[in-house]
């Protein structure tokens, strides 16, 4: 009795398995199956790495917002403009001393850096040295180069982020093709085995 139940399950449910082979068939009801393929995946773009590339380099961030990752739009933003600040103030503050320097140069005891005394006077010696004042200028346009240098290295980050942020969306991490780590417990000598297995499958 079982086995003819078995047998007749089998002569129902086979039809609809072979149906269920071919994508988008119709079934013995009339009814339309779809099979998804588990090892289909979007083609590959070789020009869209090159294109977010090309994009953040026209304009900060639009290569970010190309590969649809809005989140670090911000950050591009908020770091070129850290490195443009410090360009900004390192170049005011040198200006100061420049002007200071130069003035004492051209013998006036004016400056800022001088000094004035309680009847505002100025001082029979300047608070701030000639040479302390070039050993600022030296500092102050170290650290300008230094800021300029560090926002292009921004800006290239920016560039490089988009490219292989482009890549990696394209690239394959389903289970057809992993690397495992695997734990097996050896029961004849009590033994434990660590190791990794390769899974490719089409």
């Amino acid at each position: 009795m079982q086995s003819k139940f078995l047998l007749i399950l089998v002569i129902f449910i086979f039809p609809f398995t072979v149906n269920a082979q071919e994508d988008n068939t119709e079934g013995e009801l009339g009814v339309n199956i779809v099979v998804l393929d588990s090892t289909s995946r979007p083609p590959i773009n070789p020009l869209s790495p090159a294109k977010a590339a090309f994009y953040s380099a026209l304009l900060p961030g639009l290569g970010q917002a190309y590969n649809k990752k809005y989140w670090k739009i911000p950050i591009v933003y908020a770091a070129l403009g850290t490195g443009v600040y410090f360009y900004l103030n390192n170049d005011k503050e040198y200006k100061r001393y420049r002007d200071a320097y130069k003035n004492r140069l051209a013998g006036f005891d004016t400056d800022e850096f001088w000094g004035i005394d309680a009847y505002e006077n100025p001082l029979s010696t300047p608070q701030i040295s000639n040479e302390a004042l070039i050993r600022a200028q030296r500092t102050l346009s170290r650290n300008r180069e230094i800021s300029i240098l560090v926002t292009i290295g921004i800006y290239a980050l920016n560039v490089i982020d988009a490219n292989v942020d482009a890549h990696l969306l394209q690239y394959n991490v389903d289970e057809n093709l992993a690397i495992k780590p695997h734990f097996n417990f050896n029961e004849l000598d009590a033994t434990t085995n660590l190791g990794l297995t390769l899974n490719f499958q089409f």
